[in-house]
This record gives C-alpha cells, structure tokens and sequence, in this order.
C-alpha cells in the first residue's frame, strides 16, 4: 500500500501539525519568565513527567518544600506524546523473572505491575482528573500464526496464583475486535485502559502546584554535587541547596547522570493521527474501542481517538529519526496495509517522543550517590511511571509503604555503552525481518 492518502497525493492535511494531537484538548500554557529559584529546598526533583509530578506530589503533600526542575515545558516529553494505553507494565515474563531474580523476587515484580494498573484508575477518580480514563480492554494480535499458538500456550499455562483475566480470539472470531485481515487472532485482555495523556498531565501538574509545589520550566539541572548531608544542584539560574535529589528523566536522561545514563536506552516512539473519519468507517476498524498492540518486535500500537472519529497509530519505525515528517509516511503505509478503509485518510498530527529500554527490560527504581531515581519503563509507561514516581516519594519521606518488588534488582549496563545506542539500527533491522519472516 503506497503512504498516498488520496489520488492528489496530498499524505498531510492542510491544517497538519508535528505537535502531539492531545494539545487540541490541553493547550500548553506558557511558563512565567524569568520565574526565580528557591535558594534551599527539602526536595528537588529532575523532570516533570509523571514519574517526577508524582514523587512531588507526595513530597510536598507531606509538606516538604519541593522544588520541580525541567530543561524544557513541563512534560514536554513522553508523558505527553505517548498513546494513552495502560497495561501492567511488566515485558518479562515470570519463567524470565525467576531465572533472574528468584521465585519470591518474580512475584513481587508481577504483582506490582498489577497494582500499577489497579492504582492508577483509583488515583485518577480520588483526584478527579479528567482525562477520558476508560477500563477500555485491549486486543493483543497475533500477526503470525506462530505467534498465536505462542500466545495460545501462554493463557492455558499460567503460573497459579498469578493468573490474568483473558480471553484467546481465533482469527475466525477476531472481527468482532479489530477490522483487518491482516492478524491471525490475539488476546483480550479486557482490565487493560487507556486516557488522553495530555489532559491527564495537566491534571497532575495542577495538583502538584495546588499542593505548594514549584516547577520551573526551561531550568535544566546541569550539575549536582554533595554538600554535606544533601546536594547543591547547578542550573543556569543558580544554584539551589536540597536535601533529597529525585531523577526523574526516562527516555531523556543525559550527562548530569552519567551511571544512570548507561542504564536506559532512548528510542524513538512516532505516532500519527488521521484527520477525522466517518464514524461508521472507524466502527470497521476497532468496533469495541479497544486498544490494540501486536506480537512483532519491532511493535505498533493504536486506537481510536476519545472522540471515536480519528485513528491514533504508533510505532516504532525508526531508531535516531526526529523529524515527524519524515516518520509519518512509513506509519501511515503500515497503518493503510491493516486497515485499507483508511488508506485515503489523511494525517492531521505526527509527533515523537523518547521512552527509555533497559537491557533486562525492566523498569528500575533506587538510590545511586544518594539521589532517588526511577525509570526504564520500556514503552509501557503510563501507570508504571506514575505508580513508581508516588512510590519514590513515599521513599523520600521514609515511609515503609515505599518499598517496591524492584527494590534491589540490578540495573544493568553493557560494555562500552554511555548512552549513545549505537547498536539499535542494527537491532531494528534485525528484528524487522524476524517479523516479516514470521
């Protein structure tokens, strides 16, 4: 299927933007100029996505002074440029777990990504964020007949104690989820959920700021050093004294944290959004709202815009790309293959943004130097993020309730590795063609 959206070859809209679609519902606010630090706070915090808004929120709920940094706009990252589907965050699988880890360890992890998921809906309803959150379900596809039996075997032998609710779809009966012939049937997993991310940031900033937190916007932390028994952090304002550090940075984590930085690999995550379609054609393409991933490595994942008339397609179909215009065709011809009922539509949005991997494809929360960090949520980020981010402020203050399953698990790192990914268009190339031969 050639990426033309129509026979004037006009793939873009007129009104397109390389800005996420979710700032149409939650414009960015521009931040105040010149805003001032605090010479001393009780928590300082490095980025503004969830993970960093929710350590703050409950720092400064505690009452500690809490001082938010971000080299760019708050949440100008991923947390804003993500697809807004929520799983239970956990890739390994318990059998890979306990080879690592050990059987109690495994559990433990499993079970935190369960919680993640079951905390995020609560938090959401307690604060009353609105943010489209919806128990939606999602349709895991099988794009090989390989990959069915794989996901087939996995649902008849789940570990007791540690099963998840799902349903296997034969490609006989997968219309019924997903409009395309493309898939040989998948998984349902219907306690999976999805939101606008955009307006769920914007929620949690609010709450942040109401709670007498600061963030400052356009400040990056270029330096931090010990000072006594806390640290004095560098920014191009000047200098701040702070008891506690929280690293907060995921797929943006740079030089101010070298051993971090050779822990987490950035990888490109692209999506595009279709101008807006006919109801009943979006009715053909994903009839119960669901979200949708599939079985490749090299994945993509989408759904339906809240609204129901737009299709919100990702993937990763790049390892160093930055410029949407050049990451859209390649989406939009993927996205034309599954679904030709929108091979004419054309694309309003195309955006990116950088979600961090790790080498055991884990997420990982600690204490390094003494600074908190958590990260690594490898494209799965939505409710672990935030769940880590609360469970790091419960750390900071020391409170018992902190403790997680990641607590203590190795944070991995490769020789010769500093954060340059050199390796990845190899491995993409790699894994493109272990699907396709699939």
């Amino acid at each position: 299927m050639s990426p033309t959206a129509d026979a004037r070859g006009a793939l873009f809209a007129d009104d397109f933007s390389t800005s996420p679609y979710w700032q149409e519902a939650s414009p960015r606010a521009a931040a105040p100029a010149g805003q001032p630090l605090p010479g001393k706070v009780d928590v300082l915090v490095v980025g503004s996505g969830y993970t960093g808004l929710h350590a703050a929120l409950v720092t400064a709920r505690a009452g500690r002074s809490t001082l938010v940094l971000e080299r760019d706009g708050a949440g100008e990252g991923c947390s804003t440029r993500n697809g807004g589907q929520i799983s239970t965050s956990v890739k390994p699988s318990y059998a890979e777990l306990c080879r690592r880890h050990g059987p109690d360890t495994a559990r433990a992890i499993l079970m935190e990504g369960r919680e993640a998921l079951r905390w995020i809906g609560e938090f959401i309803r307690q604060e009353g964020i609105e943010c489209g959150f919806a128990v939606c379900g999602r349709f895991h596809a099988a794009h090989s007949p390989r990959a069915f039996e794989a996901l087939r075997r996995d649902a008849a032998g789940q570990t007791p104690g540690l099963e998840v609710e799902m349903e296997i779809v034969p490609r006989a009966e997968q219309h019924r989820e997903i409009g395309t012939e493309a898939y040989h049937g998948g998984v349902l997993l219907p306690r999976h959920a999805a939101l606008d991310p955009g307006r769920y940031h914007a929620g949690l900033l609010a709450r942040v700021a109401a709670a007498g937190a600061t963030v400052v916007e356009r400040c990056p932390a270029v330096a931090v050093e010990r000072q006594g028994a806390g640290f004095l952090v560098t920014t191009p304002r000047g200098r701040v004294a702070a008891r506690d550090v929280v690293v907060a940075t995921n797929g943006y984590t740079g030089r101010l944290t070298p051993w971090l930085r050779r822990r987490v690999i950035p990888i490109g995550s692209y999506m595009i959004a279709t101008e807006p379609m006919p109801p009943e054609t979006m009715l053909t393409v994903i009839p119960r709202g669901r979200v949708v991933s599939d079985t490749r490595k090299v994945v993509y994942y989408y759904r339906l815009s809240p609204d129901g008339r737009r299709m919100l397609f990702g993937g990763r179909v790049s390892h160093a790309e930055t410029d949407p215009r050049v990451s859209a065709p390649p989406l939009h011809a993927e996205m034309a293959r599954l679904f030709p009922q929108l091979g004419r539509a054309r694309i309003s949005h195309s955006w990116m943004g950088f979600v961090a991997y790790t080498f055991d494809t884990l997420a990982h929360c600690g204490i390094h130097e003494g600074m908190h960090y958590a990260m690594g949520y490898c494209g799965s980020g939505v409710s672990m993020a935030s769940y880590l981010g609360m469970r790091t402020g419960q750390k900071v203050l020391g409170l018992k309730e902190g403790r997680t399953g990641f607590d203590g698990a190795a944070f991995q790192t490769r020789p010769f590795y500093h954060g340059n990914p050199w390796f990845l268009g190899m491995a993409v190339r790699y894994y493109r063609w272990r699907d396709a031969l699939s």
